[in-house]
């Protein structure tokens, strides 16, 4: 029997923890972590050990199916690649190149392939209505990066492993693995910034697996951080202790735009005491090292830019942004802001509702409307890519029907799920454990440098293809029907590129001058040290100075005077992550959605009272979007006013071939989120702080 170890990285969440993984007779038989990554140091979680279930999934496609009257049918890769081509251009030539819509959902950037053929296919399409899992959970962020930075993916990771204050709003890095935040094993660098006299404080609507174990947790109701953190900054101000850098302006405009928001005012709406505000916000200040991290929770709700802001506005006039211990930025070995653009916002608006696009995307909270109504521009087929927006979007059963009502759809997956049930064709990728990979987005966010190149642990089928294979390929069948020009020459010879050799010359023209070569040789991973102050050099704002007095931001702050104290009767909903679980794209792992059932809306003890509830009822949870039944769970972890229901649940609909994900029960939560309630700044969806009513199901 012939046994080899190969070194890999685990791609399944933002962590990219390496692993070992042992092959026997062409099998994977065991996968453990890896204590010579230089980043994730042997931590892994239960998700890494499922790599094997996505592997040997008998559900997975391995070559293309298109639907026909019978079912589905395979298909070759030429056949399948001729048809999309066909129908989609076809289309676009009859209705315009707006006529086709694309979705890009979250494992994209977790594969190399996706990230380095996806993009150049398509553009090829032409269209204005592009979407992606970005305005789900961080457009808000890269929003705040653009604006105070210059570049949408120049974003400020928490200098973890030497702060001594660390402020936390809406993440549960313990569940998530650090989001927006590449920090494998956090549960361990958590309790090095305690041992070292630090001190971790958690602002979260329900008592999380990360606020059990910090310093100090306070409830705060949903929808409601911004009041929060501006009263923050107006105590930061107020104390004299503003002191951000020389190259940074707009303190002045700042100071004024939140004047009125003492921390009586935000202690009223948000129900933390104003002395606590006052506290925090000293300690913050005057902490040696301290650095304020905020994720879906803060994002994904009507005020998500202005929290976002308000966080990175907080690190800088403190002096805690560029500062060790503070907020820095990464300098990883592939320059991804080189190949990114910078970004732009309100360049064209969706044609329903006029939501902004932002980085060239619409947000995902039209794309239902933009499907459904009729007139120019109206989507008639959509192209989908490793998503499945039916489950993790906002009012997911309006998705479902606008996708049933589509003229031709592609789903770029290996599942027929929620979502490409509908589809007209499907291409399945390869594997993980079958590709080469490089963590081209994640390096990017990562709280130490380092860079690691794996080759795939397994060889591909012959029959099947790689991703950018996939792209690579339609993207050539799109390019072949233009006329000749100098970028059409340009473009093929592109795609033609292998992700190997893109790696390589990312490497090669990147602040260390490594090479594909080199990363071969420490299949372990090469560590490029801690973060090293860069600003404001390192700022892609030509004037290389940061302006806080951002228009979009100050301009709509007068919204927050809507925010009002809550009343007794009302109901809250947030989502909440696990650590086995991530989006809607891990249940078909049957070692994964095993143990104690997670699907319940947890609610606090004595709001089930008010309402005559009982622990484990069947009850119906009902918001403006529509109602779903599920049962409730009593948690003294529940904040009194707010429920919470996790995201990605709700398996059980026809047509698609989970044989896993279909019995493990719940309801989606986008069943009950409401596409129209928006962030009108960043144009996401608020899918945290919908208001519902929860009643005897």
């Amino acid at each position: 029997m012939a046994t080899t170890v190969r070194r890999t990285s685990c791609n399944l969440c933002e962590a990219i923890c390496g692993v070992l993984v042992t092959v026997e007779d062409g099998h994977v038989t065991d996968i453990r972590g890896d204590e010579s990554d230089p980043l994730s140091r042997g931590h892994i979680c239960p998700k890494a050990v499922a790599l094997r279930d996505l592997q040997d999934d008998p559900d997975r496609l391995s070559t293309p199916v298109r639907r026909t009257a019978d079912g589905w049918e395979d298909v070759s890769w030429e056949a399948a690649y001729e048809l999309i081509v066909d129908r989609l251009t076809g289309i676009q030539r009859e209705h315009g190149r707006n006529s086709v819509g694309v979705y890009l959902g979250n494992p994209n950037v977790h594969s190399l392939g996706a990230l380095t053929h996806m993009p150049a296919m398509v553009r090829q399409l032409r269209t204005r209505n592009r979407f992606s899992a970005t305005s789900i959970d961080q457009l808000p962020q890269m929003l705040a990066s653009y604006l105070l930075y210059g570049h949408q993916l120049m974003v400020a990771v928490p200098d973890i492993d030497r702060t001594s204050y660390l402020l936390m709003l809406g993440a549960n890095p313990l569940a998530s693995n650090g989001s927006m935040m590449t920090a494998p094993g956090f549960g361990r660098r958590l309790k090095d910034v305690r041992k070292r006299g630090g001190r971790v404080v958690v602002i979260d609507p329900r008592r999380t697996e990360t606020a059990a174990v910090a310093d100090e947790h306070h409830f705060v109701r949903p929808g409601t951080d911004a009041a929060f953190l501006l009263a923050l900054l107006h105590q930061v101000i107020e104390d004299g202790h503003a002191r951000p850098a020389a190259y940074v302006d707009g303190l002045a405009a700042v100071e004024a735009a939140v004047e009125p928001w003492t921390p009586e005012r935000a202690a009223a709406i948000t129900g933390i005491g104003a002395d606590v505000i006052r506290r925090i916000a000293g300690e913050f200040a005057t902490a040696d090292r301290a650095a304020c991290y905020g994720r879906v929770g803060v994002s994904t709700q009507q005020f998500g830019a202005i929290c976002q802001w308000a966080i990175q506005v907080l690190n800088i006039i403190t002096g805690n942004l560029d500062r060790p211990g503070g907020t820095m930025f990464p300098r990883p070995a592939v320059n991804a802001l080189l190949g990114l653009g910078r970004g732009h916002v309100g360049v064209w608006k969706s044609r329903v509702r006029g939501l902004p696009e932002f980085g060239g995307e619409l947000p995902v909270s039209v794309m239902a409307e933009e499907i459904l109504t009729p007139g120019d521009g109206q989507i008639r087929a959509m192209v989908t890519v490793a998503g499945n927006p039916v489950l993790s979007t906002p009012n997911g059963r309006k998705l479902d029907e606008a996708f049933g009502a589509l003229d031709f759809m592609v789903a770029v997956d290996p599942y027929i799920n929620e979502t490409t049930r509908h589809a007209d064709v499907i291409l399945p990728p390869a594997p993980p454990l079958e590709r080469d990979h490089y963590d081209v987005i994640f390096h990017q966010l990562a709280v130490r440098n380092t860079s690691r190149w794996n080759d795939a642990v397994l060889p591909k089928p012959a029959e099947a293809r790689h991703d950018w294979e996939i792209f690579r390929d339609l993207g050539l069948a799109f390019v072949r029907r233009t006329p000749w020009s100098r970028r059409k020459v340009e473009v093929m010879a592109r795609l033609r590129l292998s992700p190997r050799r893109i790696v390589d010359l990312g490497l090669r023209i990147g602040p260390y001058r490594l090479s594909l070569r080199q990363l071969r040789k420490s299949p372990g991973g090469i560590d490029l040290g801690p973060l090293q102050p860069a600003l404001p050099e390192a700022l892609h704002h030509k004037t290389k100075r940061i302006d806080l007095a951002q228009r979009m931001i100050l301009d709509n702050l007068p919204r927050l005077e809507a925010l009002a104290t809550g009343s007794d009767d009302e109901l809250l909903l947030i989502g909440r992550r696990h650590l086995r679980s991530n989006n809607s794209w891990m249940h078909n792992s049957a070692r994964l959605v095993k143990g104690k059932p997670r699907h319940q809306l947890l609610m606090n003890p004595d709001d089930l009272v008010k309402r005559d509830l009982t622990d484990g009822q069947l009850v119906t949870v009902t918001s403006a979007a529509g109602s779903v039944d599920v049962e409730v769970a009593s948690s003294n972890d529940m904040m009194p006013g707010v429920v919470s229901l996790p995201h990605g649940f709700g398996h059980n609909r026809a047509a698609t071939r989970l044989t896993v994900a279909n019995q493990v029960a719940g309801a989606s939560a986008n069943d009950i989120t409401d596409a129209d309630f928006t962030d009108p700044v960043a144009g996401t969806a608020a899918v945290n702080g919908v208001p519902v009513t929860v009643t005897a199901g």
